[in-house]
């Protein structure tokens, strides 16, 4: 079992910056690939960024270049640096630990509460 905490979210300028945060608790939840996804009201969640036990990554299109994911295993904790911040990346942000880097929710077993980052303009 892990569990999920994210934290960190919160309203912005468009342009500017936030860091989420996902502390995980559990056991071997350094061992778990790691994810970001986003959910924006009447849309589907989608995959934002993800991360193995390794450190490497994966980014959707709409956000490389921009958001940073990194892990902290020593204390099992999950970051998004997300820079350049758009409207369109209004959301709730959850955080995920499943098997796979990949970037599609049905792969991902646990899931944190979400956080919400609202964009404005």
């Amino acid at each position: 079992q892990v569990h999920l905490v994210e934290s960190g979210g919160g309203p912005v300028q468009a342009g500017g910056s936030l860091r989420l945060s996902c502390a995980a608790s559990g056991s071997t939840s350094s061992s778990w690939s790691m994810g970001w996804f986003r959910q924006a009201p009447g849309k589907e969640r989608e995959g934002v960024a993800a991360i193995d036990k390794n450190g490497s990554t994966t980014y959707a299109d709409s956000v490389k270049g921009r958001f940073t994911i990194s892990r902290d295993n020593a204390r099992n904790t999950l970051y998004l640096q997300m820079n350049s911040l758009k409207p369109d990346d209004t959301a709730v942000y959850y955080c995920a630990a499943g098997p796979v880097r990949w970037l599609l929710a049905r792969t991902y077993t646990y899931w944190g509460q979400g956080t919400q980052v609202t964009v404005f303009s």
